[in-house]
């Protein structure tokens, strides 16, 4: 069992930077995270996702090159660094944990994923 919780949203003006958080508690090895963010009427988007060693790393197309996820396993945090925001980066941000055996595996499909957070909001005013 994981329990997920995310911190880190909030209000930022476009162009500008803000640092999500996702802290596990429970067992953390051998898990693929993952963030999604959703807006009311859409279904929920693919934003990045992180192999257990870090090895391996996805990200959806609207934040290549902007947004970089990373981990640090002894903490039992992910994170989620966004820069160069975008008004279209609104949305609620998930943390989401999936267990995988194989190694350098990551998914973007959110139904793939077992574990979810509470989600916290980011808004980008412009």
């Amino acid at each position: 069992q994981v329990q997920l919780v995310e911190s880190g949203g909030g209000l930022v003006q476009a162009g500008g930077s803000l640092r999500l958080s996702c802290e596990a508690s429970g067992s953390f090895g051998n898990y693929v995270m993952g963030w999604f963010r959703q807006v009311p009427g859409k279904e929920r988007e693919f934003v990045a996702a992180i192999s257990w060693g870090g090895g391996k790393i996805e990200y959806g197309d609207s934040v290549k090159g902007r947004f970089n996820i990373s981990r640090v396993n002894a903490k039992s945090t992910v994170y989620l660094q966004m820069n160069s925001m975008k008004p279209e980066d609104t949305g609620v941000y998930y943390c989401a944990a999936v267990f995988l055996i194989r190694p350098m595996t990551v998914s973007k499909n959110p139904n793939e994923y077992t574990y979810w957070g509470q989600g916290t909001q980011v808004t980008v005013s412009s």
